[in-house]
């Protein structure tokens, strides 16, 4: 109903409608959501959520666990998608046609009007999502251009084992983490171009996601250490 009555209903409205649609989904689902860094995001808003991209679950986690409003500039096949469609197509999320370069300047455009007018963005700027589980592809200068010309923070959003809850053939319940990072602030980024910004953003990701998963292997190294101690003493015991 929202889709039929946009100019009737303010973007706030909408998207505080699509947010509680999606957390009620995500609520049903076998997804445990482990978030992260909420106090790092800037009390002013207008700016650049920029995560790696892992696959559709990417969307739904930020939907749960940032409370703010926010738009994103989306590939255009992502307006199909049964259910996740109508939300992006309800609070006007842009679609990006990347083979077509005129529309694609002019969404840019529009996201740096809108950002420099206090609207948060999420750009991916992988531009497509990695299927090698928690690895990245290279992350790419145009996604900052936005955000350098409105001279808004840059948000390092860390995802890890988002590609699990559709990419794995099994029902049996998924782990997956959001991390926020400390922002980016103009006055950090200003003397560097969109590529440096696009490396270091990256780095930032990869020492995160890096640095989550060696703890997780620890863990689990140290179960299964102290599982065979078990085992192993239990069979002295009974021999």
């Amino acid at each position: 109903s929202y889709n039929k009555h946009i100019d009737e209903t303010t973007f706030e409205e909408r998207f505080d409608f699509g947010q509680k649609m999606i957390r009620k989904i995500n609520s049903k689902s076998r997804v445990r959501i482990h978030s992260f860094g909420q106090e790092n995001l800037p009390a002013e808003q207008g700016y650049l959520i920029a995560p790696n991209h892992q696959g559709l679950f990417d969307a739904l986690i930020l939907f749960e666990t940032h409370d703010k409003p926010f738009k994103a500039i989306v590939k255009k096949e992502l307006m199909s998608v049964f259910v996740l469609g109508n939300v992006l197509k309800m609070l006007q999320f842009e679609a990006m046609d990347r083979e077509n370069l005129r529309a694609s300047m002019k969404v840019i455009k529009k996201a740096t009007q809108e950002m420099s007018e206090g609207r948060n963005y999420v750009i991916f700027p992988e531009g497509t999502r990695c299927r090698q589980q928690n690895q990245m592809l290279e992350f790419k200068g145009g996604t900052f251009k936005t955000v350098i010309d409105a001279k808004k923070p840059i948000v390092p959003v860390a995802l890890i084992d988002c590609y699990k809850v559709f990419d794995n053939n099994t029902i049996a319940p998924v782990d997956a983490q959001i991390h926020y990072l400390k922002p980016i602030f103009y006055d950090e980024y200003k003397d560097m171009n969109s590529t440096e910004i696009a490396h270091y953003v990256s780095v930032l990701l990869k020492m995160k996601i890096d640095f989550k998963r060696s703890l997780y292997d620890l863990f689990l190294f140290q179960f299964m250490k102290f599982y065979m101690f078990k085992i192993i003493n239990s069979d002295i015991l009974f021999m």
